[in-house]
């Protein structure tokens, strides 16, 4: 705000200045603050919006409780109860431990949240978390039985996995031998009528062949040759036996005196079979765990029990008397870890 008066004398004494200013309004003056007031707010707002942000989920593990990460297995099925501003949500871990708790309204992160979790045969557990972008693991201790403890144990020995896989296999199964003649009479002039000589001079004859290895068999290696005959005077028209197959076939000119061919190719025959495979599992303390590659079958669990051998198949739902399993699959790669029952040991 400009002086209502102000006097200058300027340096030097060349001359004096008077200014003279009208006061700003009031009503100008309150609808400056007002103003600013609102961006100032604004800016605040803006600042609260970005830092502080609401969320209505959390995402976590839930794995086996031990010191050695090797034994810290998924623990698939697990009960999972969130509880946070009077709201309870709940949820059960899949396969690979993995759940998402959802609560219907939208909380601050950084509110606390009470999370309770419950599965068979291990204890109980009660964790308090903040809600935020981090990743919730949940480690869970195994119920200790004196059964765990007894000397007298069932013994799994030698533990390995059979299981089968479906190949294409294929066998020689013998050869094919065949001989075919191009009749012709030389040195007759063509004059245009075909087939003729490759220059367009000389009268020429046409040969062909076609063979059939028959249903679920291939030639390989199929080649004609010229055995009999003025054979400089030939060529192949047609290549139709070069890659082999099932069928094959081809046509041969020849513009001189009759010649004669050989057409011979091995005969390939190609089944489809179970093989058997092995898989050797990696065992850390009461903990098993084994990979199958796409395309195996009919995993069995073969093992000595107390120095007698005993097979267990592993059917769809991965039951075994002796221990609980559960599966993952990732690319066609199936991973299986299983989990020693009570009254058992490796």
């Amino acid at each position: 705000i400009v002086p209502n008066l102000t006097h200058w004398t300027c340096p030097g004494g060349v001359q004096n200045i008077t200014l003279e200013s009208k006061a700003v309004p009031v009503k100008f003056k309150t609808a400056l603050r007002t103003t600013a007031a609102i961006v100032v707010g604004m800016l605040i707002a803006a600042l609260i919006v970005q830092n502080i942000k609401l969320t209505n989920s959390m995402a976590g593990a839930v794995v086996i409780d031990d010191p050695d990460p090797r034994k810290q297995l998924p623990l698939p099925d697990a009960e999972i109860t969130g509880e946070v501003g009077g709201e309870t949500a709940q949820t059960r871990s899949d396969v690979s431990g993995f759940f998402r708790l959802t609560w219907p309204r939208r909380f601050w992160k950084g509110r606390s949240v009470t999370i309770h979790v419950k599965r068979l045969d291990y204890q109980p557990l009660e964790r308090v978390e903040p809600m935020a972008k981090e990743l919730c693991v949940l480690h869970m201790v195994p119920v200790a039985t004196a059964q765990n403890q007894r000397s007298s144990e069932i013994s799994l020995t030698n533990v390995r996995v059979r299981y089968s896989i479906r190949s294409n296999n294929t066998f020689d199964v013998g050869s094919k031998a065949e001989t075919f003649s191009v009749v012709n009479e030389a040195n007759v002039p063509c004059e245009g009528r075909r087939p003729c000589s490759p220059d367009g001079t000389w009268k020429a004859a046409l040969g062909s062949f076609s063979l059939d290895a028959g249903e679920g068999q291939t030639f390989q290696n199929a080649r004609v040759s010229c055995i009999a005959g003025p054979c400089p005077f030939t060529r192949v028209e047609v290549d139709g036996f070069t890659h082999g197959g099932r069928k094959i076939s081809g046509t041969v000119r020849a513009w001189s005196e009759t010649t004669t061919f050989l057409v011979e190719a091995e005969i390939l025959h190609t089944a489809v079979s179970d093989m058997v495979r092995w898989a050797y599992p990696s065992i850390y303390g009461r903990t098993m765990t084994f990979t199958l590659p796409p395309g195996g079958q009919g995993p069995a669990v073969q093992a000595d029990i107390n120095g007698t051998q005993v097979v267990f198949p592993l059917g769809p739902a991965l039951v075994l008397s002796w221990a609980t399993c559960n599966m993952q699959e990732k690319s066609g790669i199936r991973v299986y870890s299983c989990v020693l029952n009570p009254g058992y040991k490796f």
